[in-house]
């Protein structure tokens, strides 16, 4: 666990970095809080959890949104609400052709604030079907941010249908590090998150490879940890730690601005 590795990345990176990292608020930006997870972690430990993590804000969505609103109303000052067209797993693969999902998500975003839409599964040219178009379309009426766990095809096809949409791009697509970098230079309104992703800062140090994407594009990259189970909850604060110990191999300014700044920029204080 990485927990129990601490001592050796205090070696690997040094004791007065990690020492300083420690003290780095996080912006979580990848957050689920859905139906299975309320039952077993319940709100108030769920945003005990958080806090203990260290966390600063945390990008919250949930299946069904009944969860989002739950920790928002228990913590409005950590949490930060996004719209998941889910209202229950089995949604993910079939939304794209669900009209029902569209009226979903169309009731809620007349009857709450967002600051985004997602995070959604949506692949290929499925991003050119009529609800995903409607998503878009319904993004840039309420200035909502597009949460899209997508392959590069999807995210292109996304921008084609609106230039100006704003993208978090979600686990940067699990794609290389030199195909992030281009898709970050192709496009000016692509921010990317983190989430399950590990060889970025495994042990503590930052490949060159990323450290070089992480250098051009400081301003674009979030960290995350996908709850996508009820059990990883109990992996946030574990999490946690391990962004930061990465984050000390990098320069401070670059650190604070993944770490947290580059999420309250993008989504701001409610």
């Amino acid at each position: 666990m990485l927990a129990k590795a601490l001592p050796v990345l205090l070696l690997l990176i040094g004791a007065p970095a990690v020492a300083a990292a420690s003290e780095m608020p996080i912006f979580d930006a990848h957050v689920h809080y859905s139906h299975d997870a309320v039952t077993v972690v319940p709100p108030k430990e769920a945003v005990a959890i958080l806090r203990k993590a260290g966390l600063k804000r945390a990008l919250v969505s949930s299946s069904d949104d009944a969860g989002t609103q739950k920790l928002l109303a228990e913590a409005p000052d950590l949490i930060i609400p996004e719209l998941r067209p889910y209202r229950r797993r089995g949604d993910v693969g079939t939304w794209v052709r669900d009209e029902d999902v569209l009226r979903y998500v169309e009731d809620l975003l007349k009857k709450h604030t967002y600051v985004a839409i997602g995070e959604f599964h949506l692949f290929g040219a499925d991003a050119d079907l009529p609800i995903p178009r409607r998503i878009v379309q319904l993004a840039k009426r309420y200035g909502l941010v597009l949460h899209a766990h997508s392959d590069v095809d999807a995210v292109e096809r996304i921008f084609q249908q609106d230039p100006g949409a704003r993208v978090l791009w979600a686990h940067s697509g699990f794609e290389s590090p030199a195909k992030v970098r281009e898709m970050l230079r192709k496009h000016k309104n692509l921010w990317a998150d983190l989430a399950f992703r590990s060889e970025q800062g495994s042990g503590g140090k930052v490949p060159a490879e990323w450290r070089e994407v992480f250098v051009e594009f400081s301003d674009r990259f979030m960290v995350g940890t996908d709850t996508f189970v009820p059990e990883r909850w109990h992996y946030v604060p574990e999490h946690a730690t391990f962004s930061r110990a990465w984050l000390a191999d990098l320069p401070r300014e670059v650190a604070e601005k993944i770490a947290w700044k580059n999420g309250e920029a993008l989504f701001g204080k409610r």
